[in-house]
């Protein structure tokens, strides 16, 4: 039987029965509720006009993170609270401090593009008011707040100057204890269930109610963070006439350390993931903020990353680097797998039809005085922020002395898989670390890599990069002089720039 949407809005809450699975939120938002100061831009995540805040539980902590409304399902809603730019009101009818910022320093043009700005400068205001930050954030994390919000005439500096202003105004509070409330009382019991017009929406609470829907429909639609599956309907136009999410899986939210490994359960948001790994490699800090957009990662998975093994996702090829293992589950049982052998071909998984992606196992460093490991991850793209790329490369060396003594390196976009490259690792394992293996190393990848010529890059460009990308790792790893980060990078910002 068909169970309604509830979910916190407006100060109440809201039952949705009668609109498709697919409906997106923003759709909702304009169409249903005519609530249209949130707007419709690109309709797939890029642009931040449709940006809204979602809060919801997770245990007992309240999480209130910024979202794009446009690629995100009104089923995935519930139990959950939905804000947009109307609710930034005060009660004395005065404008939030964000929204008088963008007012006092001229940060609205044509104001297509302000609402999104907006909501998300209210997601940085609430991180820090929740954590007790003082002060005007510095502009490395005003940055990564708008990296997903495009601005095509006012200009980015006065949106930035009121993402300072904004904290110098009266502070207004939120209740965070009274949402919190809310939302428990929101809370199933029970899976949701939602049923309309010949379609159906499932949203197990456990892995085992997972695993038995997953063998009942091997052929359903599986939903994680829908920065990718959201498209296939915005764009694509597909029907999906059985979805089951994964949102509301409690295991998969885990993140936790065991046996050397640092276990990133499924349903963990790209952000907190990266967020965790970087805290043990924190080589990884660039490659965690040019990851899309704080939206997208706030909503995307890795486990969803991994699962659609696309040759251009960033993350497999610092995961394969690392040795990382994928966890899969259905009702017969676990697997683990090293995550190179899960990709078995363009789009094609060792994984059957009842499986599913439980679990990314990433091993943790070794304690010294093991020797040290080498690690370095390179994104090549058209722009910094939120866009696809061209080539990402990722390095994992352990030397012995100055010989190699372990290498693992693993490429994307460089074949029809996230793939490692075999012959360039043969040339270099137990070779000193010098010009020499290297240049033998860089020969060796034209035996590894055949790649493609497509819009974002042809395919003489990829090999060439992939190959200089391998001689930047030198320069930053050889024992003779090693390069500073700043020696070699374009975009590595220097201390007096972060204030």
């Amino acid at each position: 039987m068909s169970q309604p949407i509830r979910f916190h809005y407006r100060g109440a809450t809201h039952t949705v029965t009668d609109a498709p699975p697919t409906q997106t939120v923003l759709q909702h938002l304009r169409e249903d509720l005519h609530c249209t100061g949130t707007k419709e831009g690109c309709a797939e995540g890029d642009c931040g006009a449709c940006t809204v805040v979602i809060a919801e539980l997770q245990g007992d902590t309240l999480a209130m993170k910024a979202v794009n409304a446009c690629i995100q399902f009104t089923p995935s809603l519930d139990g959950r609270a939905l804000f947009t730019v109307e609710d930034l009101k005060q009660a004395d009818d005065a404008l939030h401090p964000v929204q008088q910022a963008m007012v006092e320093c001229h940060g609205s043009q044509c104001g297509f593009c302000t609402p999104g700005f907006v909501m998300s400068l209210w997601g940085l205001y609430l991180k820090r008011e929740g954590s007790g930050q003082q002060g005007a954030p510095c502009r490395k994390e005003i940055d990564d707040t708008l990296s997903g919000n495009l601005c095509r005439c006012t200009g980015y500096r006065p949106i930035i100057d009121a993402a300072r202003r904004m904290t110098e105004l009266t502070p207004a509070s939120f209740d965070r204890a009274a949402l919190s409330n809310t939302l428990r009382a929101l809370r199933r019991d029970a899976p949701l269930r939602y049923e309309f017009d010949g379609r159906r929406f499932d949203a197990p609470r456990t892995l085992d109610e997972l695993a038995q829907l997953r063998a009942a429909h091997p052929h359903a639609t599986l939903l994680a963070g829908s920065t990718d599956v959201g498209l296939w309907v915005t764009k694509q136009m597909r029907e999906l006439p059985h979805i089951i999410y994964l949102g509301q899986v409690a295991e998969f939210r885990r993140l936790r350390e065991d046996a050397g490994f640092l276990e990133i359960g499924a349903g963990v948001t790209l952000d907190d993931a990266y967020a965790a790994v970087c805290a043990h490699y924190p080589e990884l800090a660039e490659m965690r903020q040019r990851f899309a957009s704080l939206p997208i990662r706030n909503a995307g998975t890795l486990g969803g990353n991994v699962a659609n093994g696309s040759p251009i996702g960033d993350s497999m090829p610092w995961l394969i680097a690392l040795g990382a293992q994928v966890v899969l589950h259905s009702v017969a049982g676990e697997r683990i797998l090293a995550l190179e052998d899960f990709y078995l071909g363009y789009q094609k998984k060792d994984m059957r039809a009842d499986e599913f992606v439980a679990a990314v196992r990433l091993p943790l460093p070794q304690a010294q005085p093991a020797p040290a490991l080498h690690f370095r991850t390179y994104k090549l793209s058209k722009r910094f922020d939120q866009d696809i790329s061209a080539v990402c490369a990722a390095f994992a060396l352990t030397l012995d002395g100055e010989r190699v003594a372990q290498i693992r390196i693993a490429y994307g976009g460089m074949a029809a898989t996230p793939k490692r490259a075999a012959a360039a690792e043969s040339a270099m394992r137990g070779q000193p670390w010098n010009e020499a293996t290297l240049a033998a190393a860089m020969a060796a990848m034209d035996q590894d890599y055949a790649p493609l010529t497509d819009m974002r890059a042809s395919a003489s460009y990829r090999i060439r990069t992939a190959k200089n990308l391998l001689r930047r790792f030198w320069l930053e790893t050889r024992p003779d002089a090693p390069l500073a980060n700043a020696d070699v990078n374009a975009f590595a910002v220097q201390p007096e720039t972060q204030a």
